[in-house]
């Protein structure tokens, strides 16, 4: 975006927060005739009048939560539609005031944009860890004057309080503490020093996957049985081999009773021909190819 653009960008968000301000607040009666309205009949435009002088609201708890480098105005836009789940389902008849009710979602809607924004990896996927990573900056700064000797890092007994304060576990303050202090890096951003061939750290990273080593070794091995039981299957008779082959062998194999009527000869005599054919078999493979050798022939 252009410096012209951004500074046009800028005036129109003052010009949007400067009109929200500027909006009356409702009296308590006519908020809850506007809600039972939205609520009842629908009525968007009661809807609009329920929402439009509480927007104050949002951009309040919006410059709250700017110390987080998003936008405060992608802030904003993610507390009114926090403020518009609220308008859903406000009930009047509770007698709470909209600004109250609608307050919480606000603020949760913005906190879930902001660890949805700041990180690829979501680190406050509980309660606790919200709790953690929405005040551990306030707390450390909090504690930070106290550590001016140890350069502001936080030691072992800050960890605790902290931990104590938020009612979660001290190895978990020191992770979050990690987390926020270090940006996400690209694992494709080449290694500085690396050779010419540019290497990045994804390809340092462990993997589950088969070496070339192994690959070319599984290969080999398959080739090397493949070979055998071709050698194997020579030492048969025809009619044997063929039993086999196609019992299987093939790609589409045959029950004993498909290959009896090809030899017209019942199932049991081709059941005792291959019985014959797989015991030959497992004499000439076994001693190489171990005892289940004739196992993964017939799987």
């Amino acid at each position: 975006m252009s410096l012209t653009g951004a500074r046009e960008t800028d005036r129109a968000s003052r010009r949007f927060i400067s009109a929200l301000m500027a909006e009356p607040l409702l009296e308590r009666q006519n908020e809850f005739e506007l809600a039972r309205a939205w609520r009842d009949q629908g009525d968007v435009e009661a809807l609009h009048k329920l929402v439009r002088p509480y927007g104050r609201f949002v951009v309040k708890i919006a410059w709250r939560f700017s110390g987080y480098g998003l936008p405060v105005g992608d802030l904003i836009q993610h507390g009114n539609i926090g403020m518009m789940e609220a308008a859903a389902r406000f009930d009047p008849d509770r007698e709470a005031r909209f600004s109250t009710y609608a307050s919480w979602w606000i603020m949760a809607a913005i906190q879930d944009h902001i660890l949805r924004s700041t990180s690829i990896v979501r680190v406050a996927t509980t309660p606790a860890q919200r709790r953690l990573f929405f005040n551990l900056r306030r707390l450390r700064a909090k504690i930070a004057g106290r550590n001016s000797r140890n350069g502001g890092k936080l030691t072992t007994d800050d960890y605790q309080e902290i931990a104590a304060a938020l009612d979660v576990k001290p190895s978990d303050v020191e992770h979050m503490e990690i987390h926020l202090g270090a940006p996400d890096m690209s694992l494709n951003i080449p290694i500085s020093g690396s050779d010419e061939t540019g290497s990045t750290q994804i390809e340092f990273l462990a993997t589950d996957e088969p070496t070339p080593e192994d690959v070319a070794t599984q290969t080999l091995d398959r080739q090397t049985q493949a070979n055998m039981i071709n050698t194997a299957l020579d030492q048969l008779d025809p009619r044997e081999r063929e039993i086999i082959e196609k019992r299987f062998l093939e790609e589409d194999k045959k029950t004993l009773a498909d290959i009896g009527v090809g030899f017209g000869v019942s199932k049991e005599r081709i059941r005792q021909l291959e019985a014959r054919a797989l015991e030959k078999l497992k004499t000439l493979l076994e001693p190489n190819l171990g005892p289940g050798a004739i196992g993964e022939l017939s799987n």
